[in-house]
């Protein structure tokens, strides 16, 4: 069935191409082709973005090395991390609005700008406090990077060509955070922990100075006021719930429980008040994050898989280096080597998913992908004291194979199922549940994992025999909740907008496929 939209669409994404005059049809029409300007945006966001998602999960086994040369504890150590997850949490919801009012150039500058501040600031750090600081201006510019990156694409991007666009995002996504230990274990082999940064500030740089010389606006920001009220609950919110999750793990080792389950307290509660907030206000488009994108039911069960997906991501990444270096004996680098296979195949695999996406659809990845996923689990729950580090291979592998079957479908999906004028409020949710599902995982599995292992030494198990049982019940847990995974990859349908011609997978409400013709 063919049917043209002509009404009006209520705040259109400023600067989307073509006229915004709501007269014309071409302003409410998506993108027949990219232009080779376009194209130029989206190669240095992709590549850009690349560069600052690898430093999310870069100073993992980085830790032992800066403990030993700051002089500072385990707990202190694990700042770097969870100081940059937190500062991202706080930050990408409030990119909603900041899209919308700023330009793509002044978006990127800006993002890019920050990041390699915060480079050189981690580079050359004296020390921890420094080192500290430099961390949350490099997250600043990150959050920003992201959600840009996203919207543009949809902006920019034909309908039917989104699955393979989307696809390079998932490479962005999902590869740069398991490639990023791997990256770390080979420099501190040779280097000095302060080359992390070091190797990555003049790719940074580059970066920055090429869109100042070559990317053009691709939007017209709209002025508005920001709810200063809004910004403040959402760092509240955000911010309590990342940090509590991040130290729930590390309060079952040993103290800080009522600080961590506090935090995290607050952090719900005010996520409450925060969504009561953006309620009223987006009756009169003001929201600062807009929930009218959980109208679709295509993005809302998207984001449900989106934070199962991420959870067992960044769960894996914690326990997988755990159990390699503390029950098998590897070294960081042969840690790193082992999680490469997986990292490299979802970078190979995401392309190919994009096209088939344009072609078939989400559902016939989904389930499938969906379905490996739980298999992983499953066979990971299988480790032991006494596994092989080729099962621990075979089933970061076969994750890999899982999750790169679901990123792309999920990212394409959940946004191509919104209006124009949601793309970027949607593109900060998808982060937000991102940095949420992650830390929420991490903390699963670390707390079973404590818990567990705690349990065997109380009874006189050794030390490599209880973390072999933490990490076997951390598994375990992971892989009852990916089952739940599978019947909901059966609800993802086709966005009106795909390209697909089924009418039957429309969606409707304020979440309704972006205006044009189909």
């Amino acid at each position: 069935m063919t049917e043209t939209r002509t009404e009006p669409v209520p705040n259109a994404l400023p600067g989307a191409p073509g006229p915004t005059d709501p007269s014309d049809p071409a302003a409410t029409h998506a993108p027949d082709r990219m232009t080779a300007r376009d194209r130029t945006a989206v190669s240095l966001l992709l590549v850009s973005a690349f560069v600052v998602i690898l430093n999310e999960t870069v100073m993992g086994v980085a830790l032992p090395r800066l403990m030993e040369d700051l002089a500072i504890t385990a707990s202190a150590a694990q700042w770097v991390t969870t100081a940059f997850m937190l500062t991202m949490a706080v930050v990408i919801p409030i990119t909603g609005f900041v899209l919308q009012r700023t330009t793509t150039r002044a978006a990127f500058l800006a993002a890019m700008g920050l990041f390699s501040v915060g480079t050189l600031v981690c580079a050359l750090a004296p020390g921890f406090e420094v080192l500290l600081l430099g961390r949350v201006v490099q997250a600043s510019g990150t959050a920003i990077m992201m959600p840009l990156l996203m919207t543009t694409v949809m902006t920019v991007t034909p309908p039917a060509s989104r699955g393979r666009t989307m696809g390079n995002i998932s490479v962005v996504i999902s590869v740069a955070p398991a490639l990023g230990p791997t990256i770390s274990g080979f420099v501190l082999s040779v280097l000095d922990w302060r080359w992390l940064f070091g190797l990555v500030l003049p790719i940074a740089v580059g970066a920055l100075a090429l869109g100042a010389a070559r990317l053009v606006n691709l939007t017209t920001p709209r002025e508005a006021r920001v709810d200063v009220l809004s910004v403040v609950l959402s760092a509240l919110a955000f911010g309590g719930i990342v940090y509590g999750l991040s130290r729930v793990g590390e309060s079952a080792a040993g103290g800080g429980a009522s600080a961590a389950w506090t935090a995290l307290g607050v952090g719900l509660v005010t996520l409450g008040l925060f969504v009561a907030r953006q309620l009223v206000l987006q009756r009169t488009d003001a929201a600062l994050l807009d929930l009218r994108t959980f109208r679709s039911p295509v993005f809302t069960v998207a984001i449900v898989l989106m934070a199962i997906s991420m959870m067992s991501l960044f769960g894996t990444i914690i326990l997988l280096p755990l159990y390699a270096q503390q029950v098998l004996g590897l070294e960081a680098l042969q840690t790193g080597l082992l999680m490469l296979p997986g990292g490299l195949l979802m970078g190979f695999l995401a392309p190919s998913v994009g096209r088939a996406y344009d072609r078939f659809g989400p559902r016939v990845l989904l389930v499938p992908g969906a379905t490996i996923v739980s298999i992983a689990a499953w066979l990971l729950a299988t480790l032991g004291e006494q596994s092989s580090p080729w099962l621990l291979l075979t089933g970061h592998v076969v994750l890999s194979v899982g999750l790169a079957l679901m990123f792309t479908p999920l990212f394409t999906a959940s946004l191509g199922s919104l209006t124009p004028n949601l793309y970027s409020h949607g593109s900060a949710m998808v982060g937000t549940v991102q940095q949420v599902a992650g830390a929420a995982g991490t903390a699963l599995f670390v707390t079973v994992l404590t818990a567990r292992a705690a349990t065997l030494t109380d009874t006189g198990a050794g030390p490599v025999t209880s973390m072999a049982g933490g990490v076997h019940a951390a598994f375990l847990v992971g892989a009852v909740i990916s089952v739940l995974a599978i019947p909901a990859a059966f609800a993802v349908r086709v966005p009106r907008d795909a390209g697909h011609g089924d009418g039957a997978h429309s969606v409707e409400g304020a979440g309704s496929a972006p205006a044009g013709v189909h």
